[in-house]
């Protein structure tokens, strides 16, 4: 093979080349957002019952105490802790000068009078004895008390701190204001002053609070106490029972099975490398991925090749890997907020549902691997995702979405409730805000339908909006069929009813079948004086070229083709033009041919129609339903018999041709079919039903 082969050969593998370098970056991104840690073997819940063998300590650890009880020691340690209460020794010298002042105002406006006679003669005895008096009061402490601590009783502690010294006195041994004033008052009399009274309106006032709060040295203090809280309580030694089995998982019980997982994960990460998780991750990764390629290889193959289509698929493993992982980095939003069921229900409407199903699934795995969830989150999303595709939503219908969403949402309830009573046996206080999450988690699901058109016109696909927006006869193709080709629309509507009914009867796609049926012979509108419906008086075949004449009427193939596809008509329309005839013969202009010359039958090549032949059920309704339509109108008053043996000349001839090979149809579907197409010829007919005995009109 020379170098030009082997670059035309590389060119032509490149899409599976970029399609397995997607899957290999797919599985790495997705390992990589997987928790460095390993994971516990365990899965368990208060008030459960154990369900694996007896479970024995591999090794010692402390058992660590409950969140309420190292609330219970925090609380208690906090309230051991005494406010904190500073002196301000610059208060006390600041009312001395206070005193000392109103004091010689009062001596100038007394000195004349004999009443303080005593007063104006040893003035300094009764400055002495005021500012005396003040410094044992502020040496002792006036304390101002905040309000939440008036009300904490006389036995309430405080911490007076009194330089770099710190004491605790109750409340009923310090001063306030008012049992200052008091000591003054009541220590006057007793002062061997002549003329104590001279200092009762002067130095009482004097008196304000030297002792403060200080909030943050409070703070600082309790913050000190609570360094010395245990955060374990007890030791479970090597080969002591944790739990057996069948035994309920206790308060006791299941703070040992905390206190395991955190030692275990601790012993195993410090003796094992992260790249052996990480590794241990990814070939999990690779397994489920690699599983779901296969899959879609065996079971979906138009997703397989189609390159747009594979990325389509391979993006909701990508989306919502990295949306569980962000929401695990929080402690404010539950995964349960994530609508998983947008991923089915797109694809459901865009594709199948098997494959919506099993998206689901694989979405659901690689998600509950992801996060901290247990085997309670994988079932309810894997529940809820079933559901939501088996309630048959539509892209059309709003009242589908709704109808839908309800049963979900019923799907989630009604899957906790079960779960909280074979777990707990009753609902907990905590249960309330899982319903309010799923709620969440239903209303954002119906992104769902604005993302239907978004995501078709990326990805290529034709989804049920699409449809019905091309079945509309104001379609500019359609306009020009009816301008050019009325008769050939006329029949596009019969076969198009026709098709619908049967699709119906055997649960085929009856949208894609009527759109396929109305846009199946748009090529006659180049030649459309070529096509019997649409002739009038004269007959373009009547010049006796028919080997030509087969060529213009097999070319309504190939030109209808070009025309849709530049129209911009989905390739999934675009088929029913290819295959409504497949690679059966222009058997009319064939047999005329033949007449007249001997070489007829090797000639019989140029009287095919190229095909290919229909593949699925709805190409296969669509062939047998526009057969049937153009060969009943050659019956001249049909009676039912005609109309059944019509049919089934019609189906057995594609049949024995080969036709249906290649088709999904089924023998049964078909016979399904059959019955409805007579019954619907008939009505057009407008035959009637015959009964025994009944005499004609």
């Amino acid at each position: 093979m020379n170098m030009a082969e082997i670059f035309k050969t590389t060119l032509r593998r490149l899409p599976d080349i970029g399609k397995y370098a997607l899957v290999l970056l797919t599985i790495t991104f997705i390992a990589f957002l997987f928790p460095d840690a390993v994971r516990f073997g365990y899965q368990y819940d208060l008030g459960s019952v154990w369900s694996y063998t007896d479970l024995y300590a591999p090794f010692d650890f402390p058992i660590r105490k409950s969140q309420a009880e190292l609330e219970k020691e925090t609380a208690r340690l906090q309230s051991e802790v005494a406010p904190c209460y500073v002196l301000a020794p610059q208060v006390g010298r600041q009312q001395k000068g206070v005193f000392e002042e109103a004091f010689r105002k009062q001596l100038e406006a007394y000195r004349n009078d004999e009443q303080f006679g005593d007063v104006v003669r040893n003035p300094r005895k009764y400055l002495d004895f005021g500012t005396g008096i003040l410094d044992r009061l502020y040496s002792q402490g006036i304390v101002a008390l905040e309000a939440e601590h008036e009300s904490g009783g006389s036995n309430l502690v405080l911490n007076i701190v009194k330089g770099n010294t710190t004491q605790r006195y109750t409340i009923q041994k310090l001063l306030t204001v008012d049992k200052a004033q008091s000591t003054i008052t009541d220590s006057l009399p007793y002062s061997r002053l002549v003329n104590a009274e001279f200092l009762l309106p002067i130095l009482p006032d004097a008196v304000i609070p030297n002792l403060f709060y200080d909030d943050s040295l409070t703070q600082r203090f309790r913050a000190e106490q609570m360094t010395g809280l245990a955060a374990y309580g007890g030791m479970v030694m090597k080969n002591d029972l944790i739990i057996g089995e069948g035994q309920v998982v206790t308060e006791e019980i299941y703070q040992k099975l905390e206190s395991f997982e955190e030692a275990y994960t601790h012993e195993i990460r410090g003796g094992r490398s992260i790249w052996m998780v990480l590794l241990g991750y990814l070939m999990l990764t690779a397994l489920i991925v690699g599983i779901f390629v296969v899959y879609l290889q065996v079971y979906a193959k138009p997703i397989f090749n189609k390159f747009s289509w594979f990325v389509f698929i391979l993006m909701w493993l990508l989306g919502y890997s990295y949306l569980v992982y962000a929401i695990e980095q929080t402690e404010v939003i539950s995964l349960y907020i994530i609508p998983f069921c947008i991923a089915p229900i797109v694809t459901k409407i865009l594709y199948s549902d098997r494959l919506a199903i099993f998206t689901h699934l694989v979405v659901v795995l690689i998600a509950t691997f992801l996060s901290s969830m247990g085997y309670e989150f994988a079932l309810l999303q894997l529940l809820a995702g079933v559901v939501a595709v088996m309630s048959n939503p539509d892209g059309r219908d709003w009242s589908r979405l709704f109808r839908s969403l309800g049963f979900v949402y019923l799907t989630y309830s009604l899957g906790y409730l079960g779960i909280a009573f074979v777990e707990r046996g009753t609902l907990v206080a905590d249960d309330r805000y899982f319903f309010g999450w799923i709620f969440l988690n239903v209303f954002l699901a119906m992104l769902a339908y604005p993302m239907v058109p978004l995501l078709e016109r990326i990805f290529g696909f034709t989804s049920s909006v699409s449809l019905l927006e091309m079945s509309d006869l104001n379609r500019p193709l359609l306009q020009e069929l009816a301008l050019k080709a009325p008769g050939t629309l006329q029949h596009s509507l019969q076969v198009a009813h026709l098709a619908e009914s049967a699709a119906q009867a055997i649960g085929a796609d009856t949208l894609l079948v009527k759109v396929g049926a109305l846009y199946h012979d748009v090529g006659k509108t180049a030649n459309p004086e070529f096509f019997i419906e649409n002739q009038t008086d004269r007959n373009p075949h009547d010049n006796g070229d028919y080997l030509e004449s087969a060529k213009i009427i097999i070319r309504h193939v190939s030109e209808g083709v070009q025309m849709a596809k530049k129209a911009n008509i989905p390739e999934v329309i675009t088929s029913f033009i290819q295959t409504h005839h497949g690679t059966t013969r222009v058997e009319y202009f064939f047999r005329l041919y033949t007449k007249d010359h001997k070489e007829g039958e090797s000639m019989e090549s140029e009287f095919r129609y190229p095909g290919p032949k229909p593949t699925t059920r709805e190409q296969s309704i669509v062939m047998l339903a526009d057969s049937l339509e153009a060969s009943s109108k050659s019956l001249k008053n049909p009676s039912g018999k005609d109309i059944d043996d019509l049919v089934d000349r019609i189906v057995s001839g594609k049949i024995s041709n080969g036709q249906f090979e290649e088709s999904q149809l089924s023998f049964e579907e078909l016979e399904i079919c059959k019955k409805v197409f007579q019954a619907r010829l008939k009505s057009i007919h407008h035959i009637r039903l015959e009964y025994p005995g009944e005499q004609p009109d």
